[in-house]
């Protein structure tokens, strides 16, 4: 059995489009979503953004269950120019599994290979992404990595970092990313969305665009996400 896990539900909507034989389960307290790619078991895992929620979601998810890898996927913000919007990230900082002795056909996919950083907070503003890559070396950040490395490591469970670049200093968020998503409640408020663009009429096309923008990372997280775990 391999596990996937995403921050939101958001990110893996296309992937769980492409499962066979889906089924829901509850453990410990969380919901699952298992099915196959091709032979493959997986489980998947929604972790919440931030490290409080996805320690405690990946504590119960782990819990007397063994899986032969995990593989911790979904969106990452570049924090250089060098990575544009679509990019593959595998976080060479954090991944155990060495995909490049377990692939054929996913060698020839255009995967970056660098280190990846786990903020405390969504980072935004193009001088705070220059800062971090400044003094952290990495290329890219997220919110969850650390927190699923350290479980991967305590369970003794390989781990594949593997992340798809949605937002970059040149192509930012919308809109800030507190009236983006609440960390708090895990979700986004669709009152605080409206009113900011109320107020910002001129974000609209933005926010338009962001959202093409990231139905196109989806798909090509997808599909790396399945070539991957056919190969495996």
């Amino acid at each position: 059995m391999i596990a996937v896990t995403f921050a939101l539900p958001e990110e893996s909507s296309e992937f769980l489009r492409r499962l066979r034989d889906k089924s829901h389960a509850d453990r410990n307290g969380i919901t699952t979503i298992s099915g196959k790619i091709g032979d493959r078991e997986v489980e998947v895992l929604h972790t919440g953004v931030g490290e409080r929620v996805c320690r405690q979601r990946l504590g119960k998810f782990l819990e007397n269950q063994q899986f032969d890898f995990l593989i911790s996927t979904g969106f990452a913000g570049a924090l250089n120019d060098e990575l544009q919007v679509g990019d593959l990230l595998l976080a060479k900082n954090f991944s155990t599994v060495d995909l490049n002795e377990k692939r054929s056909s996913v060698s020839r996919l255009p995967i970056h290979m660098a280190d990846l950083f786990t903020a405390p907070t969504l980072s935004d503003s193009s001088e705070e992404r220059t800062e971090i890559a400044r003094t952290t070396g990495a290329a890219a950040v997220d919110m969850e990595t650390e927190f699923i490395a350290r479980a991967c490591a305590e369970h003794g469970i390989p781990l594949l970092s593997l992340r798809v670049i949605t937002d970059t200093p040149r192509e930012p968020f919308p809109a800030p990313p507190n009236v983006l998503f609440d960390i708090e409640q895990q979700r986004s408020r669709f009152l605080t969305l409206a009113t900011f663009f109320l107020a910002h009429p001129n974000r609209v096309p933005r926010l338009i665009q962001f959202a093409r923008r990231i139905a196109r990372v989806r798909k090509i997280l997808a599909n790396v996400l399945v070539a991957i775990l056919r190969e495996l």
